[in-house]
């Protein structure tokens, strides 16, 4: 429902200022417009201007795709939150707090998490290798096909997937909180929507300073970014919030309105961080209960965060491995932030339409509602934006998500130019291209990558009602096999080439199979089947292999140490095995089975068993194995050492995410 002029009359002092919000379909004001095209123009300029080189030097490859390791770990944190946050955050995720409350959250807080393990595992290795990118990996660990192979087929998924689905979603955001869905303008008598213009426009900015000034302006800007995004994300959440608790109220109040209204309804679990599927069967079938603590959720954040090369590139780009250590646990408080700033604004919206009876600044400003029964998820940020936030606000929450769309598609540009220009142009065209002639490919590579991602957004898109499903069905499938042949890659001697190669041709099919065979599984539960498939198709056949050469042992006391912590995985792994099966034969024998098979703890715990095995294989058979993959990642131990400022900082995430789970299990 759009609130046109001639809205109703509000008799409360304090929200005065709606009758001015409602003489236009956005509710904007000049000085709105003006923080956005201020903040446009600042970002611009800071892009070229923090890109700039030395009078008489020109950028090197490392300038141009790794910002000449110059990132600071605030940068690192900040840059890699600014690529990560864009419009599926705002809107998808504000939508799904709308339908199903906090427990979408957990894609954020155990992000977090998986960041502490990304951070003190697996980028070290990477940065002692001196890594660009994923792909360059893939070819010095097993061989060039693999490199090659996944090269392609991530230039396809950032064109066609990531770059299309995040433009076309966030103008459609924006779009909305404009007012004008559906309209289109006339331009040499040809008719363009504005939603298309407004890729166009977000594909200019973005592409404007990241294509000239490379990693060191996307970085550098997205400490810019962040402070918007989460800024303008909080201010709209305390507007809502402070409107929601009435005159008397505020934010505190506000809340515990919201809290106190959904708790009193016995079948809503809006503020349950894991879902019961007795008591929401439905949000049962998107987040599985236990799956996101102890299941697929892991294998989603760890290939997300730990092998994307839009966003591992910024950890790659930092000073030392220890400022990219920080920079990650940086990030990872950062992103315990998001849920106040994208999903408590979605819940808020549900209990004002849904229980207007509950809310005291409601029944004191008249507002009037849409329909409940219509009312689409996705609108619900939007909607917040135009009917909460007051004027000059409006430009900054505007402002707020507009970053986080150039952010993520400034990331994308980049990290689409250093795939191609690293590994296919360098590798299979010219070998011997210098610097020059390397970064010149890379902006001409990001150039072209924008102009096929704009003539493809509307074909693929224009059809389909859920741009955020879109994205999570093609990178749901290939998660599984990531993790198994990019984790086994890094961490397990013994992993060869020819069990990557077919482990890496199974994935897609295997989780089309397990779709087809078991369609009403929760998705993240058939993610965790496909890892146990995947995992002990790459165990088999790299046992099989005949390639493995004689090697030393390592030290008497890296012995110890792997061997005491692969006792404690297969013991952990066995009780979970037999837990689950337990708890599955006992079906609702008693109120204890049956409230755990609601969480789903069987096919959670099935998953986690998965990943005991592979930390007890890789760790027994490094200890004790004679042989190793001619290719493989001689690994020094030191690496994973971390300072007491990593451990504060780790210990204080996990404490952080204990209480939230305790408060709102």
């Amino acid at each position: 429902m759009r609130l046109l002029a001639g809205g109703p009359e509000v008799t409360n002092s304090k929200y005065k200022h709606f009758n001015y919000w409602f003489m236009n379909i956005s509710g904007f004001a000049t000085i709105d417009y003006v923080i956005v095209v201020f903040y446009i123009v600042v970002l611009i300029f800071l892009g070229l201007f923090l890109s700039r080189t030395k009078k008489g030097q020109e950028k090197t490859a490392n300038d141009y795709f790794l910002a000449g390791n110059t990132l600071t770990w605030w940068a690192v944190g900040a840059s890699l939150i600014a690529a990560n946050i864009s419009a599926e955050q705002f809107i998808g995720m504000s939508g799904s707090g709308y339908r199903i409350g906090l427990s979408i959250a957990a894609y954020e807080l155990m992000a977090a998490a998986a960041l502490i393990i990304v951070a003190k595992f697996l980028l070290p290795i990477m940065i002692d290798r001196k890594i660009y990118t994923i792909p360059q990996f893939l070819r010095e660990r097993y061989n060039g096909g693999v490199g090659l192979a996944f090269s392609i087929f991530w230039l396809f998924l950032y064109v066609f997937v990531n770059l299309t689905s995040v433009s076309w979603l966030g103008a459609l955001a924006l779009e909305e909180i404009l007012g004008l869905t559906g309209m289109s303008v006339s331009i040499v008598g040809i008719d363009v929507s504005v939603r298309m213009l407004i890729v166009l426009i977000l594909f200019v900015i973005a592409g404007v300073y990241s294509i000239y000034g490379g990693l060191a302006s996307v970085a550098w800007t997205d400490v810019l970014q962040v402070f918007f995004l989460v800024g303008g994300g909080l201010v709209t959440a305390f507007f809502a919030l402070d409107f929601v608790s009435g005159s008397d109220g505020g934010v505190g109040r506000g809340f515990m309105v919201l809290y106190d209204t959904l708790k009193e309804l016995p079948a809503d679990s809006h503020f349950n961080l894991v879902v019961d599927r007795s008591v929401s069967p439905d949000s049962y079938m998107d987040l599985p209960g236990l799956a996101v603590l102890v299941g697929g959720m892991w294998l989603t954040n760890l290939g997300y965060w730990g092998f994307n090369q839009y966003i591992i590139q910024k950890g790659l780009a930092a000073k030392s491995i220890n400022e990219a250590k920080k920079g990650l646990v940086f990030a990872a408080f950062l992103k315990i932030l998001i849920p106040f700033v994208v999903v408590i604004p979605g819940i808020c919206a549900y209990v004002i339409i849904n229980h207007p009876e509950a809310i005291p600044g409601l029944m004191e400003g008249n507002l009037h509602l849409p329909d409940s029964s219509s009312f689409i998820a996705d609108q619900a940020y939007p909607w917040l934006i135009r009917n909460f936030t007051p004027i000059g606000i409006k430009g900054l929450t505007f402002a707020a998500l507009l970053a986080a769309i150039v952010s993520s598609l400034a990331s994308m540009f980049n990290s689409t130019a250093t795939i191609f220009t690293m590994d296919i142009y360098k590798q299979h065209i010219n070998k011997d291209a210098a610097d020059k002639k390397l970064v010149h490919i890379g902006r001409w590579v990001a150039f072209i990558s924008l102009v096929i991602a704009l003539i493809a957004v509307r074909p693929l898109l224009g059809g389909l009602d859920q741009a955020f499903q879109y994205i999570q069905e093609y990178s749901g499938f290939i998660y599984p096999g990531i993790l198994v042949v990019f984790g086994l890659g890094l961490l397990w001697k013994r992993a060869s080439g020819s069990a990557a190669v077919w482990t890496s041709i199974a994935t897609i099919p295997a989780g089309v199979f397990f779709k087809v065979a078991f369609p009403d599984m929760p998705f993240q539960f058939r993610m965790g089947f496909v890892f146990l498939v995947l995992l002990g198709m790459f165990i088999a056949l790299t046992y099989t292999d005949k390639k493995a050469r004689a090697t030393a042992l390592p030290s008497e006391k890296d012995i110890k140490v792997m061997l005491k912590w692969s006792n404690i995985a297969a013991i952990v792994g066995v009780i979970t095995l037999i837990a689950s099966f337990v708890v599955l034969f006992g079906g609702d024998s008693t109120p204890t089975f049956e409230y755990l098979n609601n969480l789903g703890f069987p096919s959670a715990f099935l998953c986690f068993t998965g990943f005991m095995i592979f930390i007890a294989v890789f760790l027994r058979s490094n200890a004790k194995d004679t042989v190793e993959d001619p290719k493989r990642v001689a690994v020094d131990l030191n690496l994973f050492r971390t300072d007491i400022g990593f451990g504060l900082g780790s210990l204080g995430i996990i404490a952080i995410l204990a209480f939230l789970y305790t408060i709102f299990w």
